[in-house]
């Protein structure tokens, strides 16, 4: 395994491959954990080798404090990837590597996806997304590359982003990977207190009872009844629950047959913004 800081040490090792090797491609923002872990796993089966970038991007982050408290640990993050196998190949490059002298994000216009959930309470976070997804694509160029469920949302962007920029791979979905306890597995999870781990639960417990519930109650009620139960709780503060399309993920106001919805959720634990989703049918 490798570690690369700048992109002409990596385009140096990369270049060969690609003759003759599948490449795969992980992008990440380290602080690693067991759903990242499931996405190199996953790459790893079904390309040659495997980049998996660690980069903190300041473009998608519109909070400052949240962008200085992001837990960055490479040292940790190396141990954990070594231990997978010899394939992989480690981009950690500073954001002048990346960006140059100016960094700023390209405006996009993913076709509304990108005013939606997150959207409405992020402004200019998907613009920062996909600007520095498309600056790794093409330093990469990879075959194949994994993202989340967990970020649904932005996985649908990121599709998206590949059609829009003509780009020559295939986007690989990963199912979103959980503690015991149900709440999905987050760099964030590191920052939060026990107390605040043990409230974060009730996150997933929603989005279970919506889905248990869904066959039999209206969107209506359903929206009803989350927000109730985030009003009761003095621990946790609801920042948005919406039922959407999961295609087009606009906000579902009454169901369609043959349509698959699935439910979005941010809330905030303290300052630790927690986000999680379920397909519902």
């Amino acid at each position: 395994m490798s570690v690369y800081t700048n992109r002409e040490s990596l385009l140096a090792a990369l270049t060969p491959r690609r003759k003759s090797k599948k490449i795969g491609f992980v992008p990440t923002m380290g602080a690693l954990h067991q759903g990242h872990l499931t996405l190199v796993n996953k790459a790893l089966e079904e390309n040659d080798c495997v980049v998996i970038s660690i980069f903190v991007n300041p473009t998608q982050f519109n909070n400052t404090e949240d962008l200085e408290k992001y837990p960055r640990d490479l040292e940790t993050d190396v141990a954990l990837l070594k231990s997978l196998g010899k394939n992989i190949i480690i981009y950690a490059p500073e954001a002048s590597d990346l960006y140059g002298d100016s960094i700023t994000a390209t405006d996009y216009n993913f076709q509304g996806l990108e005013h939606e959930m997150e959207g409405k309470h992020r402004e200019g976070h998907f613009n920062g997304v996909g600007t520095i997804l498309n600056i790794f694509f093409r330093i990469i160029e990879p075959d194949n590359a994994y993202f989340g469920e967990k970020d649904f949302q932005q996985l649908q962007i990121v599709k998206k982003l590949v059609e829009i920029e003509n780009l020559p791979l295939n986007i690989v979905g990963v199912p979103i990977v959980r503690e015991k306890s149900g709440l999905a597995l987050s760099s964030r999870n590191k920052r939060l207190t026990e107390t605040y781990k043990k409230e974060a639960v009730l996150i997933s417990k929603m989005l279970k009872e919506v889905k248990e519930r869904f066959a039999s109650h209206s969107i209506s009620e359903l929206n009803r009844f989350v927000k109730e139960t985030f009003d009761k709780n003095d621990q946790l503060a609801l920042e948005y629950f919406e039922i959407a399309n999961e295609k087009t993920l606009k906000t579902a106001i009454k169901k369609s047959k043959n349509e698959k919805y699935r439910a979005f959720i941010a809330v905030f634990a303290g300052e630790i913004r927690l986000i999680d989703n379920m397909a519902l049918n």
